[in-house]
């Protein structure tokens, strides 16, 4: 057991602190404990007698286990706000309050909002003068609290609200009704609560869910409900994460459907995706392809559950919405809807639609599903068709129509989507290749991004498709080689890079107030004062963290001219910029910046490839070398589309500055592409999306001609070096300076 003690003077606390104490142990962590003792501690030292401290020893155990233990912080802080206010004598009453509120809550973000209510309630029932806050207390924060307990095995929190809010609004100016309402002594209370207690409590039926779960599904989660009272702007959605189902704290009853069975409908629906659905790649599926996607896949659990359980059919057709074929306005995008009237034909083969698309895609899912329990790809696949198949011009548009197409027993399917992470790369070269003859890794499915199209003033949605897979590797002797060649500007960048690299602790010194005595100044202070002179009062130093938080991603174009050897040169452009790029991936590994290295080219729009030679998570190695050495130049130069994908995975990454150095040769150009301007253009609209992004972009060309385009593209953050030679001096001193 722990042995701290908790200093308190009151012998009725001190007579129980040890029985408080066992118990915490059993429930908490020993981090939690010790904040468990140091918050008793704290309201002891408030003064406001031994009630609030006794509550707190005998309450928070309890919430805290249910609640996770940073909650103990939270309502220590709350106390002491009540503990300087006029309202100290609500202190007892809420911390009595605690446990039934974990209990009846069993979340964190619920339990937040109890303590927001109760805040309301103490500000709104304060009594003012002229307008301002008076020294006064409020006058039923008490009475409010004390009946909490019993309130919350009756209502919802959101019901709890709209009580507390009628009492707050009823009796604002007689304050004697109002506290017999608090106290649910008047008619009024007794019938508002009454009006309020509609639906079904989760916290009534959570041992009836739990038993649905084990018995039914063989699953055990926790359950993590939330409020819909709340939420105004955006109604929150039932989803499952590594904390649980999160699910509605009350359910109303439907007609037909009771409020019991819409939680039955919810846990099955999520339990079938727990049992069936893979995981699959988000990130090369625009939001379109997604939304269908989650339609084929929920219908494909659907009818693999209700193949097992023949009774989730009749309660599922009762609860999802039926779309009124033809309602859709002219000229409103009709994308939901058409495929929640498909949803619904999916689940009910007696729906009333008559689409031709809709039934043969109904009819395809059909099929299928006759051959076996098919796959989370195969309804990718099919999503995709069905979107590519239906899609009208309107879709497009910013009136989007919702009516009859929130299916509010799914979940926000979050667990059937992966996307691609920091790290990805790397494992994604451990997969089987596909042939002997290109030695690349299997490639990801491509990512599909717009492309800016000037003269018509918009996007071209899903234009362009990137791959993107591990550059082969080559020899890293190679990369070695070129390196030894500058091993005088190695030596030179070393020394830069020694003043670059971050501190953890710097002094502060000279400072009258400071965690440290500085003993310099304090001597030199001392022989001032015996000498008779006036001593500096500065002796004292403090310290500050001096870290680098930057995030690098290098974007080399790989187009075919970089095969060309400047004139002047013996070497080609190609290995220069091996020589920089190494030199610079090398002086970065040692400042200790994440640093991604990527190449582009491209064959038309169908296929931008994105070749990835080094990871965030990557060190500086042979594995990197060999990549390098192995680089190729090839193909075109579709600069916007791998700009975007660069910029997707660098947005991802936790620094403060985010740096995207491109490095190129050449303008921007394509072979489907007539008109020089677009891709300049799309590329411009490109940087400018990054940089709403927080994401700063710079070029360094190696095109003497540069001057003509480039700062169309990327404004003032460019630079152009017409000796392609001085590359490897040149790239390590601009990202120094670009990072200072």
């Amino acid at each position: 057991m722990n042995s701290k003690k908790l200093v308190c003077g009151f012998p009725r606390v001190q007579g129980v602190f040890g029985d408080c104490l066992e118990h915490a142990a059993k429930l908490l962590s020993d981090s939690g404990v010790n904040a468990y003792i140091d918050g008793a501690q704290s309201i002891c030292r408030m003064g406001r007698g031994e009630e609030p401290v006794l509550s707190f020893l005998e309450e928070m155990p309890t919430a805290a286990f249910l609640l996770g233990e940073e909650v103990i912080s939270e309502v220590v802080e709350f106390t002491r706000m009540l503990a300087r206010s006029p309202n100290s004598r609500a202190m007892a009453p809420f911390l009595e309050s605690m446990a039934s509120a974990s209990r009846a809550l069993e979340s964190r973000e619920l339990f937040t909002e109890y303590l927001n209510l109760v805040s309301q309630v103490m500000q709104r029932t304060t009594p003012k003068v002229h307008g301002i806050d008076s020294m006064y207390a409020s006058a039923c924060l008490p009475e409010f609290l004390k009946s909490a307990p019993c309130l919350f095995g009756r209502l919802s929190l959101g019901g709890l609200r709209n009580w507390a809010e009628y009492g707050i609004k009823g009796y604002a100016a007689d304050p004697d009704r109002q506290r017999d309402y608090f106290l649910m002594q008047s008619a009024d209370s007794l019938a508002v609560l009454q009006r309020e207690r509609h639906g079904t409590l989760f916290s009534d039926n959570e041992k009836k869910l739990d038993r649905y779960l084990r018995g039914l599904w063989k699953t055990e989660a926790a359950f993590v409900p939330y409020s819909l009272a709340f939420d105004i702007l955006r109604k929150p959605v039932p989803y499952y994460d590594d904390l649980g189902i999160h699910l509605p704290d009350v359910y109303e009853d439907l007609p037909g459907v009771r409020g019991i069975d819409r939680y039955r409908a919810l846990l099955a629906h999520l339990c079938a995706h727990l049992r069936w659905s893979e995981p699959v790649m988000a990130d090369n599926l625009s939001p379109f392809q997604r939304i269908a996607v989650e339609v084929f896949e929920d219908s494909r659990v659907e009818y693999l559950a209700m193949q097992e359980y023949p009774g989730l059919a009749k309660l599922w057709r009762k609860l999802h919405p039926a779309p009124k074929e033809g309602a859709c306005p002219e000229g409103w995008s009709g994308i939901r809807h058409r495929l929640f009237m498909l949803s619904r034909a999916l689940l009910d083969p007696a729906h009333p639609y008559s689409h031709p698309l809709i039934l043969r895609h109904a009819e395809i899912f059909r099929e299928t599903m006759k051959r076996g329990p098919s796959s989370t790809e195969e309804m990718v696949d099919m999503g995709v068709k069905f979107i590519a198949q239906t899609r009208e011009p309107a879709d497009l548009s910013a009136k989007v129509y919702f009516e009859g197409t929130e299916v509010d027993y799914r979940d926000d399917n979050r667990l059937m989507w992966r996307f691609f992470e920091e790290g990805d790369e790397e494992e994604s070269d451990r997969k089987p290749r596909r042939s002997q003859e290109k030695p690349e890794m299997e490639r990801l499915p491509p990512r599909l991004y717009p492309e800016w199209d000037y003269s018509a003033g918009h996007y071209r949605p899903d234009w362009v498709s990137v791959y993107e897979h591990l550059h082969p590797k080559g020899d890293p002797g190679h990369i070695d080689r070129l390196l030894s060649r500058h091993a005088m500007l190695a030596r030179r960048l070393r020394k830069i890079i020694d003043m670059l690299k971050p501190q953890n602790r710097v002094r502060i010194r000279y400072q009258e107030e400071g965690s440290d005595l500085d003993l310099d100044a304090a001597i030199r202070s001392l022989i001032d004062f015996r000498g008779g002179a006036q001593p500096d009062a500065r002796i004292n130093m403090s310290h500050r963290h001096d870290g680098r938080s930057i995030a690098v991603s290098l974007l080399l174009d790989l187009s075919a001219s970089l095969a060309d050897v400047p004139e002047g040169c013996t070497q080609s452009k190609l290995e220069i910029s091996q020589e920089a790029v190494s030199l610079l991936a090398w002086a970065v590994e040692k400042i200790g910046d994440p640093l991604a290295i990527g190449g582009f080219h491209s064959d038309t729009r169908h296929d931008v490839r994105y070749l990835h030679f080094k990871g965030y998570g990557e060190h500086w190695g042979d594995e990197v070398k060999g990549r390098l050495a192995a680089m190729e130049a090839g193909y075109s130069t579709r600069m916007g589309a791998a700009m975007r994908h660069a910029g997707h995975y660098l947005s991802h990454q936790n620094s403060d500055k985010k740096l995207l150095l491109v490095l190129t040769d050449g303008e921007p150009s394509d072979v489907d592409v007539q008109d020089s301007r677009l891709l300049t253009e799309d590329a411009r609209i490109a940087a400018r999306e990054l940089d709403t992004k927080g994401i700063y972009t710079y070029c360094i060309s190696l095109d003497p001609k540069a001057d003509e385009y480039v700062s169309d593209i990327f404004g003032n953050r460019h630079t152009v070096i017409d000796n392609v030679a001085s590359l490897p001096d040149r790239l390590p001193a601009l990202f120094m300076a670009l990072t200072k």
